[in-house]
């Protein structure tokens, strides 16, 4: 009778063979793909030991895809060094959505390329090739892999210092130990190796659906100094149906993309004379921005804010003192010398609103204090991430901060984080979570005391649960100065986006020796609360073009109502209708153009005006108008006061129609 040990499976526990695998355990189910063992992920081939946790991990799962998509990282791995034997590995890990694996070629990947890439590998997956983990010390994959310059350099980076020193390192070279996957045939035929951390799928044959995307230039570790690889990106998924689904989502993003959206509405545009991510509103742009800026000015007064104004440019002094410079200093641009002094343009607000809060004594009776501005900041962010209006170089960010007692903060962010939540939905934004963003204890870039970290990020953690909203744990991505909420928001396809964040920061006030009068008398140091509740304009505005397909509800949309005359002769009749609604604060056109009635109206609906109002010689008669909707369903007859009526109502409850 063989050795019997126990483990729990799924939460409840069983009596196996000793030597049982993974595998054996969830052989009846084949979604399963990999296992959970005392919370590590493994391959399904571990080997399970007494009193072993179990958990299933099933291909559909976020895990689960993960391993799917690194495991069709390999294959496309595999399938390139068969086609191009010159090629050199560097880095293939699982992302968002898909995978993509770096490559050292003498010359650039075409299209064409890519579909014989594709083709090899359903060779591959159709082979039916096990993913064998193997453990290795250093030396024995140095000499294994003598041919491929780039996993030599990964080598010495295993465990935490790997994905800080390239990104997707971790993947290959982030665990304990350092291990190598063997693609091996059926017949015990070796296929390929690569260096890889796993876990994988049991064979290339789990892999249900894929497809090759595209090819990009990424700098080696993503630094310019280095050689510049070729990037393939493919996608992955657990279903032929579930990749098609996927695809049909990227096409609707594209038709939704605010670039293309932007030049179509004459919304606004990026000048090569400008550079590359600073942005300029044209007419109708600026009207959506200034309906924002209004907006979110208005709602911080009614908050209990103070509105004040900041230069954009400081000596180099100010952000030594802030502790920026250190750990910031990449992401500003270049400093000008001016009259002995180094002058940075300034990346953000606070240390500024920290010299408005220190200009004179403060007592316990102003606090909370809450500084705001319209603040112009410039990042030089890296010109393969500047993106439209979603990643820029100049920006403007409706940004706050708080100056409250110890026992104000919980209470403050708690203000704060309703005060984000009511914006989002004003401005149609109602599905989203939360995610904590903490430090990394095994990284140098943080500073402050374990104790801050932990009465901060406490604090921050009680304020989310106590929402009721799902708040997700992102380790490692707080700010170096504190710990940080921000909120994910779901837009109308389904894509996740970060918007408004809400920081605690014990960094600032003590390096500018930020000081109130207590209650007893004695000098206290205030907490210091950041809050972006647009983050940047420019980038908002981006996400609300795609979220409503350019299709604005009427009290952000540039024009809210167009009168379409039938002939040139009722254009006198529309104008008068024209003057009611504008004093009544409406945006209203008349098109007295010479193209025809039907013309007139397509052209309205390109540019997703809201209201049409249609008159001929019966509306004239009767004063009223047809009224024509965005989706192109009309009401006849209306007199004219109630359509006046109906616009106005839309625009002042910032309804969509």
């Amino acid at each position: 009778m063989s050795e019997q040990i126990r483990v729990v499976v799924a939460g409840s526990e069983r009596q196996v063979d000793a030597g049982t695998t993974a595998a054996e355990l969830f052989a009846d189910d084949a979604a399963v793909v990999a296992a959970r063992v005392g919370g590590a992920l493994v391959d399904l081939a571990q080997v399970l030991a007494d009193g072993d946790e179990v958990e299933p991990v099933a291909i559909d799962s976020r895990d689960g895809r993960d391993i799917l998509r690194h495991s069709a990282a390999h294959v496309m791995a595999q399938a390139v060094q068969q086609l191009y034997p010159a090629a050199k590995l560097g880095i293939g890990p699982p992302v968002e959505n898909g995978f993509y694996y770096d490559f050292d070629v003498p010359e650039p990947f075409t299209p064409d390329d890519l579909k014989s890439i594709e083709k090899r590998m359903q060779q591959i997956v159709k082979e039916r090739q096990s993913f064998v983990r193997r453990p290795v010390s250093d030396d024995d994959a140095r000499e294994e892999l003598a041919a491929e310059p780039y996993k030599l350099e990964l080598i010495g980076l295993k465990g935490g210092a790997a994905e800080q020193a390239a990104e997707g390192a971790s993947a290959e070279v982030g665990g304990a130990e350092l291990t190598i996957y063997d693609n091996v045939k059926p017949d015990g035929e070796l296929a390929w190796k690569d260096l890889c951390r796993g876990p994988h799928l049991p064979t290339t044959r789990n892999i249900p659906a894929f497809k090759l995307m595209r090819v990009a230039a990424a700098y080696w570790r993503g630094s310019e100094k280095n050689p510049q690889l070729q990037r393939i990106y493919g996608t992955a998924w657990e279903s032929r149906d579930a990749l098609k689904d996927y695809l049909e989502r990227l096409a609707e993003a594209e038709r939704r993309d605010h670039r293309k959206l932007g030049r179509e509405l004459d919304l606004f545009s990026f000048p090569d004379e400008l550079g590359s991510g600073l942005p300029v509103f044209h007419p109708k742009g600026g009207v959506i921005k200034r309906e924002m800026e209004d907006y979110v000015r208005r709602r911080h007064l009614e908050e209990g804010f103070q509105y004040v104004g900041t230069p954009h440019i400081s000596k180099q002094g100010l952000f030594e003192t802030s502790g920026h410079l250190p750990y910031y200093a990449d992401g500003m641009f270049p400093p000008m010398e001016l009259e002995g002094s180094s002058y940075y343009l300034k990346a953000m607000n606070c240390p500024m609103h920290n010299l408005i809060f220190r200009s004179r004594g403060r007592s316990y009776r102003e606090l909370p204090l809450r500084l705001f501005e319209f603040g112009s900041v410039y990042r030089f962010e890296k010109s393969g991430v500047v993106h439209g209006l979603t990643r820029v170089r100049g920006m403007t960010q409706d940004d706050s901060h708080s100056y409250v007692t110890q026992e104000q903060a919980a209470g403050e962010i708690t203000h704060l984080l309703n005060f984000v939540l009511g914006l989002l939905k004003d401005f149609g934004l109602d599905d989203y979570y939360l995610e904590l963003s903490t430090r990394d204890p095994e990284s140098d870039k943080f500073i402050g005391t374990d104790e801050q970290w932990e009465q901060a990020t406490r604090t921050l953690e009680e304020v989310g649960v106590a929402s009721g909203l799902e708040l997700v744990p992102d380790p490692g991505g707080a700010a170096y100065y504190g710990p940080k909420i921000s909120v994910q928001t779901r837009d109308a396809i389904g894509r996740t986006w970060q918007m408004s964040t809400i920081q605690l920061d014990f960094n600032q006030p003590a390096r500018f020796e930020l000081e109130y009068q207590a209650a007893d008398g004695t000098r206290q140091q205030p907490v210091m609360i950041h809050s972006a509740k647009f983050g940047s304009i420019e980038r908002f505005i981006g996400v609300l073009v795609e979220h409503y397909a350019g299709a604005f509800p009427p009290w952000l949309a540039p024009v809210q109502a167009v009168g379409i005359p039938i002939s040139d002769e009722h254009v006198p009749y529309l104008a008068t209708v024209a003057a009611k609604l504008a004093e009544q604060g409406i945006r209203v056109e008349v098109d007295d153009s010479d193209d025809r009635m039907q013309k007139k109206i397509r052209n309205a609906q390109k540019q997703k005006i809201p209201f049409m109002l249609i008159a001929g010689d019966d509306d004239v008669a009767k004063d009223a108008v047809s009224f024509r909707y965005r989706d192109g369903s009309q009401k006849n007859g209306v007199p004219v006061d109630d359509a006046v009526a109906e616009i106005v109502d839309a625009v002042r409850r910032r309804v969509q129609v």
